[in-house]
């Protein structure tokens, strides 16, 4: 819900990196010539909205699953909504495994990359028809 008053409308936004930008989710770049940096997220935008992603993707440690009171909530939902989130929770772990475990990444980057992710399937669902 908190998500959805900071950003409001979006459908404002036509594809999901524009709100990942807004969101200030993305690398900083230092471009000189042929030489391409990548830095620290901006943190441009809303910082409550950023925070909020950040501290849901901390969730996404461990493995989904789908328990009975999920279930329950996701009844009077349309199915292709259902497709996303169920699509997100499973790509969302496996990216935090991928980073935390494979890749050895501190685990609050890990954390701002699957926030990341996270912001781009918050706007598949709310622009879904």
């Amino acid at each position: 819900m908190g998500l959805c008053a900071e950003i409001c409308d979006f459908h404002r936004f036509r594809r999901p990196g524009q709100l990942m930008s807004y969101l200030g989710l993305v690398p900083s770049e230092n471009t000189t010539g042929d030489r391409r940096r990548l830095g620290s997220i901006t943190k441009s935008g809303s910082q409550h909205a950023r925070r909020l992603l950040v501290e849901a993707a901390w969730h996404y440690r461990r493995p989904p699953r789908l328990g009975r009171e999920l279930t329950r909530r996701q009844e009077d939902q349309p199915a292709h909504v259902r497709q996303i989130s169920w699509q997100a929770q499973r790509r969302l772990h496996r990216t935090w495994r991928r980073l935390d475990t494979e890749r050895g990444k501190r685990r609050t980057i890990v954390a701002v990359a699957v926030a990341r992710e996270l912001a781009g399937f918050c706007w598949a669902i709310t622009t879904a028809d």
